[in-house]
């Protein structure tokens, strides 16, 4: 019964696969790609590395290639090793995403004096050393990485950087409108409940018993309260938690829906809810749930230490920033957020206003990576 579930398996995500790779080809792109190892974790990643530094250097040998992009430090180190190996030597971007080595010590994973901690941190410095540009998600990140960049757009040694957050695709968001809020609304059952939702995963960076917690104040200010929790997690996870603090059956819906279906259950809700642990790694952090709570016009409940969350928000006037996790801070958000709500229609131009202005695809996330790419070669 296993081998043939698992056979099913292997042909759905070669079906998949080869879907994906004929979207693609049809954009012009050309995908390749190398099995990924988890287990046991460094010897995994190394063989990773390794694998993918030779495809690379085989790709450079048959094919003229401007630009390495490579997305967080793996693939950096791939694309560097390859480079260093080459005649051919490309300009390598390394998009830096997340503070990695930080991640994994904030989180518990690694010692900060430990030896694989301090191994990745030498070989981070290495890949900065070896890669002529720079993305980094936040404008925090860019400070504590890049000071001397504000101004110019450039490091020291002159090599680019850019501030590119998780963008969203707009057009996709176009369907959380009122039509389909009324629409919602009726099939959710929920037509006079104050709907707060939830987007995402439970555990390790996200705030589950904190989550429950402003749910619980938000359920005793608001009898008609009504929590929309849209999860790829165990509904286990948060349900009892939820049932703890006085939310009946009737009171919410935990439930796993397809991305396609987002932007329709988003526009079901009256506020959205995006806690994340704050810590040093997350000033890197740019979340793309905030950036689609925004695209549908919800004002967000945010907590402060989380990239350029606080510092968006209070510019935009999108939502609240809890400035600690207790009863007294969710209760005074809960009270500025009704002020905020008091004129509905202008809070909610406000949000889409600053999405479209800070996480569009296009005139965002595309702009600013073609203009990396302008000056990583040489035209701008």
């Amino acid at each position: 019964m296993r081998a043939r579930e698992k056979h099913r398996n292997g042909q759905c995500n070669r079906w998949h696969t080869e879907t994906e790779r004929q979207k693609l080809a049809a954009e012009g792109i050309e995908w390749n790609f190398l099995t990924y190892h988890k287990r046991p974790s460094a010897p995994a990643t190394l063989y990773d590395v390794l694998g993918g530094a030779f495809f690379v250097w085989r790709k450079m040998r048959k094919e003229k290639i401007d630009v390495l992009h490579a997305r967080v430090h793996t693939p950096a180190l791939m694309g560097a090793l390859a480079k260093k190996f080459s005649r051919q030597k490309p300009k390598l971007l390394f998009d830096i995403r997340g503070f990695f080595p930080e991640e994994y010590t904030d989180a518990g994973i690694w010692k900060k004096d430990g030896g694989l901690y301090k191994s990745v941190k030498r070989v981070e410095k290495w890949l900065f050393k070896e890669s002529d540009g720079f993305v980094v998600l936040t404008e925090k990140a860019r400070e504590i990485l890049f000071p001397e960049s504000l101004e110019t757009g450039f490091d020291a040694a002159r090599r680019p950087v850019e501030v590119i957050p998780c963008c969203v695709n707009l057009e996709r968001f176009e369907t959380a409108n009122e039509n389909s809020r009324l629409e919602m609304r009726r099939q959710l059952k929920v037509e006079d409940r104050f709907v707060a939702v939830y987007v995402g995963s439970f555990g390790g960076w996200y705030l589950t018993a904190e989550t429950a917690d402003f749910y619980g104040e938000l359920k005793r200010k608001k009898e008609n309260a009504f929590a929309l929790v849209l999860t790829q997690s165990k509904p286990e996870m948060i349900e009892p938690l939820l049932r703890e603090r006085g939310f009946s059956e009737k009171d919410f819906l935990i439930t796993r829906v397809a991305p396609g279906e987002i932007p329709r259950y988003l526009s079901a809700a009256d506020t959205a809810i995006s806690f994340i642990k704050p810590c040093y790694s997350k000033q890197a952090s740019s979340p793309t749930k905030n950036a689609e709570y925004l695209a549908c016009g919800l004002p967000i409940v945010v907590n402060g230490g989380v990239g350029d969350t606080t510092e968006l928000t209070e510019a935009d006037e999108t939502g609240v920033v809890i400035k600690e996790f207790s009863a007294e801070s969710y209760q005074s958000a809960l009270a500025s957020l009704d002020k905020l709500l008091e004129d509905k229609a202008a809070v909610s131009e406000r949000c889409r206003a600053s999405a479209q202005k800070r996480f569009d695809l296009k005139s965002v996330g595309g702009e600013r990576y073609r203009r990396i790419y302008r000056r990583l070669l040489g035209k701008n």
